[in-house]
């Protein structure tokens, strides 16, 4: 018996000793979706400003499918280290929840929350050739010819794809849904016109928007975007009550120590409220944060039960 103690006792001196050292090795970032889209944007700003403040590398591994299931799955399932982390979205731990009849992963109890790092607008636009400038004249085509247009968003189940829905479904339109496994995808196909219309983050259309390769109808939530201030809301260009956005935030498998998520939280803080990286940030709309794990949980939490009424009253789900 005291043997087991003694055996037990060390055991837990040793991880308590591999917690106060970490990082030794390099970190896996693991962003659910393709490169390019808002999620990769932001990613690399974070694993850029976290590899300096830890002293070790944070690699971006980009790991698309599934609106961002699988590569949440994979963190899920990865040992509780805190050398494979997620960027976690709306997507992966708001919406599948209430996607999946049988949800792969407890957005809850399957991983340990670090920090809700931004807030990021979605945004509608369309492509220069598009004959349309405005969302009443959008809504106006749409209605002149039903079933003719398709929009494009990052994946099925994502906050894009039920921004779509949910532009349908107030503005009384019609659109086919062509899904990408990212925005970057997507956004190939906006701009060479094959899907004209689509649902964005503000990040990933940023560049597009400044170049006037895409044409900007309106943000997605309730006030203009500071970096585009002439840009409507969709409640002002006439969809009243619309708003959808999204979020990015950091989480780690469930059981990572707490000292290791105290860590990264503390590096990951550290990195959005530099003044280098919020100016970063700010310019492609996303609105800082930075929270503690257990306001990320507290997020979670309220953003699940938030979404899971408009999900079952757009009838989405995912297979």
């Amino acid at each position: 018996m005291l043997a087991t103690l003694a055996v037990a006792g060390a055991l837990i001196v040793a991880g308590s000793a591999q917690a106060q050292d970490f990082p030794t090795k390099p970190i896996n970032l693991v962003v659910p979706f393709a490169a390019g889209g808002s999620t990769d944007l932001v990613g690399r700003i974070i694993a850029e400003g976290m590899s300096a403040q830890l002293g070790q590398q944070v690699l971006v591994v980009n790991q698309a499918g599934a609106g961002g299931v699988v590569g949440a799955t994979a963190v899920a399932d990865a040992p509780a280290d805190g050398y494979t982390i997620l960027m976690g979205t709306i997507a992966t731990h708001a919406l599948s929840a209430s996607l999946y009849a049988t949800p792969p992963f407890d957005p809850s109890t399957d991983f340990a929350p670090i920090s809700l790092l931004v807030t990021v607008p979605n945004v509608l636009l369309v492509n220069p050739e598009f004959p349309a400038n405005t969302v009443e004249e959008l809504i106006a085509k749409l209605k002149a010819e039903p079933e003719t247009h398709a929009y494009a968003s990052s994946g099925n189940g994502t906050p894009l794809h039920l921004s779509g829905e949910l532009f349908k479904s107030m503005a009384g339109v019609d659109m086919v849904h062509v899904p990408y496994q990212g925005s970057g995808p997507a956004l190939v196909d906006a701009l060479s016109g094959a899907v004209p219309i689509i649902f964005d983050n503000l990040p990933s259309a940023t560049e597009h928007m400044k170049a006037g390769t895409l044409r900007p109808l309106a943000v997605t939530t309730l006030e203009r975007a500071a970096s585009f201030p002439d840009v409507p809301t969709m409640d002002e260009a006439g969809v009243p009550g619309y708003e959808t956005n999204t979020w990015n935030a950091l989480f780690a498998p469930a059981g990572t120590p707490p000292e290791v998520v105290a860590k990264l939280n503390e590096a990951a803080v550290a990195v959005v409220n530099d003044p280098a990286v919020k100016e970063r940030l700010a310019g492609v709309g996303a609105v800082v944060v930075g929270s503690t794990p257990e306001e990320l949980a507290a997020h979670v939490s309220a953003e699940v039960t938030r979404w899971k009424p408009v999900i079952e009253a757009a009838g989405v789900t995912v297979q």
